[in-house]
This record gives C-alpha cells, sequence and structure tokens, in this order.
C-alpha cells in the first residue's frame, strides 16, 4: 500500500481537440505484407462461408425432395390410414446404493 502515488501526481486532461499549426497533405498509408496477408485470409473465410452456405441449402433442398417423394410413394401404398399418434419421452435413472 506505500506504492500508490499521491493524488497531485496524476496529470489532469481536458479532452479538447489540439489543432496543428501548420496543415499539411495527409501521407498515404503504404499496406504492409502483413495487411495483404490478412486480406487474403478474410477472402479466403469468406469464400468458404459462401461455399459452406450453398452445400447447406443444396443438402436441405434435396432432404425436401426425398421426403416428397416419399409421401408420394405413401400414399399410393396400401396400408390402412393412420388414425392418431402419441409420443413419449421415457427417463430412466439407475440409482446406486447409499452404502
Amino acid at each position: 500500500m506505500d506504492d500508490v502515488p499521491e493524488p497531485e501526481a496524476f496529470e489532469e486532461v481536458d479532452a479538447v481537440p489540439v489543432l496543428a499549426e501548420e496543415a499539411g497533405a495527409l501521407t498515404p498509408r503504404v499496406t504492409s505484407a502483413a495487411g495483404v496477408v490478412v486480406a487474403r485470409q478474410a477472402a479466403a473465410v469468406a469464400a468458404t462461408s459462401f461455399a459452406a452456405g450453398v452445400v447447406t441449402v443444396a443438402a436441405v433442398r434435396a432432404g425436401r425432395a426425398v421426403r416428397a417423394r416419399r409421401r408420394a410413394r405413401r400414399k399410393t401404398s396400401h396400408l390402412p390410414p393412420v388414425l392418431a399418434t402419441r409420443s413419449f419421452l421415457i427417463d430412466v435413472h439407475l440409482l446406486g446404493s447409499r452404502d
């Protein structure tokens, strides 16, 4: 606790912008090799994400088409119609002894 500086040791800042004394043209920023690598990585991620999205959409559409074909086959089958269905969730716990 002895290392805490006195309150007078801190600098107060009023956060007022300071204008340059002499106006001049801004120099263009030179792109470094690291910036090019990051841009390539970003492009690769974007392309991969787009390709994954296309594959996902194709898979969903293919699944819908398969389900539609199955429904069409079921309509032509000679099975009796389903009048009702029931679903049950069974949760089984195996308890050990307290010994």
